[in-house]
């Protein structure tokens, strides 16, 4: 079988995540074996990404 026929695992392990206020929280761990970034603004994001919030209009 080639490498590209290979399917990815995408089942979740329970270090991958946790549900705050209702929603899925991926951890830092799941991020890295994921392997790369998103650009979502995660809240633990190892690869140093932060979204940029607009400035709330008056």
């Amino acid at each position: 079988m080639k490498k590209s026929d290979q399917k990815p695992n995408n089942e979740l392990s329970p270090e991958d995540y946790y549900f705050e206020n209702g929603l899925m929280v991926f951890t830092a761990a799941y991020h890295l074996r994921r392997g790369y970034c998103c650009e979502s603004g995660c809240r633990h994001c190892p690869y140093g990404f932060k979204e940029r919030r607009k400035p709330k209009k008056p």
